[in-house]
This record gives structure tokens, sequence and C-alpha cells, in this order.
């Protein structure tokens, strides 16, 4: 017989999940975290069923996955690569099988045994539909990346392709493609990846912090592309009050992405993809391309009223531009 949250109490429940965390961790209502003389980054996200993960196309241990890394994205996309902790907030009907609770956790372990940090506290209540809310907590050092850094004449830097998470998304739900096309077995691969275990980008940030010039200073604009490349863009641009000029043949592309220009919607627009976009000093920018083989520079930011251009000087529908929408 399947054993199930309301068989186990609120009181068993947390009893099990205290093997996921330290001893004696959540034996009381509070969770301590010592950090003298630091500066600490908190990030928090709240993921709902049928809205930011569905299990028709999800294991739980996938879902446990994605709920830690696109927290730890957010963390890295602000400049910290040391991620301390996490707690976690569950809302689950009362027939939600504890394994499917137990596999969410064990995902959550495999990202922090990749990436760092330790479940530290949390809550759980019944509710009708499964939400899970995480906040992260990490260490700041420099750069602070933040969307208000950018100045004219920076570079803008993507560390890497764009799309796979909206194709791998398609081909999970069946959905009909932007044209008939054959993808390779490859491709298909990497796309569903993408989206079920998204990888933020750690790496990145470290190659960032490891090249910057001697003659350049710690000043970096930065997001995350979890809601598509074109909003990340736009983010930046309204934060440092500038325009941002992008290159439509710098735009990175997986190598086997279908030549049909009607794809490039999914590059510019599909989100979740977890890559960093920076905004540069020009060398700095140039230090990272050369660093890091996955980095390449995009376009620049000038003065001017917050919008986004193509080279040829054809304005970018920011309006529309996410299709990827919380509400």
């Amino acid at each position: 017989m399947t054993t199930t949250i309301k068989d186990l109490g609120e009181i068993e429940l947390l009893n099990r999940l205290k093997r996921f965390m330290r001893c004696g961790q959540i034996d009381d209502d509070i969770a301590e975290l010592n950090a003298i003389n630091k500066s600490l980054l908190i990030n928090t996200d709240l993921l709902v069923e049928k809205i930011h993960f569905s299990e028709e196309i999800s294991d739980a241990k996938d879902i446990g996955w994605k709920c830690i890394t696109t927290n730890i994205s957010d963390l890295v996309c602000s400049g910290s690569d040391k991620i301390i902790s996490f707690t976690v907030g569950l809302v689950l009907p009362p027939n939600t099988p504890w394994k499917w609770v137990e596999n969410l956790y064990e995902g959550m372990w495999e990202a922090m045994q990749e990436f760092g940090g330790e479940i530290i506290g949390g809550d759980c209540s019944c509710g009708e539909i499964k939400m899970i809310s995480i906040t992260a907590i990490g260490e700041m050092n420099p750069p602070r990346l933040h969307r208000g850094n950018a100045l004219p004449g920076d570079y803008i830097v993507s560390t890497g392709f764009h799309g796979l998470s909206r194709l791998g998304l398609a081909l999970l739900t069946f959905e009909q493609l932007p044209s008939e096309v054959q993808l390779s077995p490859e491709l298909t691969k990497r796309a569903i990846k993408a989206h079920k275990r998204p990888y933020p980008a750690i790496k990145a940030l470290e190659a960032l912090k490891g090249c910057r010039p001697e003659s350049t200073i710690w000043r970096a604009a930065g997001t995350d592309s979890s809601d598509g490349l074109i909003e990340s863009i736009r983010t930046i641009c309204q934060s440092s009050n500038c325009q941002a000029i992008l290159s439509k043949t710098s735009i990175l592309k997986d190598p086997d992405w279908p030549k049909d220009s009607i794809w490039d919607e999914w590059i510019l627009n599909g989100g979740e993809d977890y890559e960093l976009i920076l905004a540069l000093p020009k060398e700095w920018a140039k230090a990272l391309s050369k660093k890091l083989k996955s980095a390449k520079i995009i376009g620049f930011i000038k003065e001017g009223k917050p919008n986004i251009f193509w080279d040829n000087l054809e304005k970018v529908n920011i309006e529309q531009s996410s299709l990827y929408k919380h509400f």
C-alpha cells in the first residue's frame, strides 16, 4: 500500500526529512546561520505545480534538482560562487505519496552535492496543489553583479546557447514544432536535459572572476536568462537606463539548431536557459570571450532611453518579448 503524507502526519514527515539535514538542524523553529564579516545574498523562488513544474514530464528527482539549481542560478548571476544553505517550504495535498517527497529531496540532495549548500530548515502545510518554496543563501564576493551596473560602451556577453530548454519542453509535451525539420538525436537529448536538469553558470562566473584585467575595476552588470535572452537584456537596460545594440549574426546557437529563422524565436524568448548575460567593460568582455569557450560578445551598451535594437537599427519588440510568464 502506498504511504501518503496524510498517513505519516507532520511529525513523522519531519522526522523522515531530517536525514537530508545536519543532526539537530530542525529541532526548533529557526535556523541558525553564522556569518561574521561576510555579505550574504538571499533569494526565494516559489514553484507551483502545473505552472513551474509538471509530473507529466518530470519526475520528483528532476523537480528537486530544478528547485535547487534555479535558485543557485539567481545567486550566481548576482556574483555568488559560494552556496551556503537552503530552506524548503512545502505545500502538499494529503494524498501525496511519501515516496514522491523522498525523491524530491533526493533530487535536491544531488544538486547540492554538485554545487554546494545544505538544507537548514523550512516548513510544510497541506493544500490542494503542490507548491515548493526555496530560499537560497550564498556568500557575496566581488564582483557584485547587478542589472543596474551597465554603462555606455560596455560589451554584452552571453555565456552559452539559448533555446534548448524551450525545445526540450516542446518535445516533452509533444507540442507542435515551429516548422517541420529533422532534429538530430544529440540535439534532442541536450534539449530535454536542459529543461529537466538545468545547470547554473557557476563555471562561467569562475571564468569571469579569473580573467578580469588588472586595469579594470570590479564593475559588471549581470543577470541570468531564466526569462529569456531578450528579456534579460531588457532588464539590464531598464535598470541601467541605457540601450542595447545586438548583432543578429553573433547570437549563439547550438551547432545542431535548425537553420529555419522561425526557430530563432525560441532562442530569443524561450526562457529557462540559465546562462549569464553580462554587460562588461570592453577589455574584460574580450578576456572572458577568450577564456570561456562558450562565451560570446553579442552586442554593446549605449546611451539612450531603455530599448533594444539590432545592429541594422531595427527595434526589438520587447513588449511581447518574453514567452515565459509567471501569471
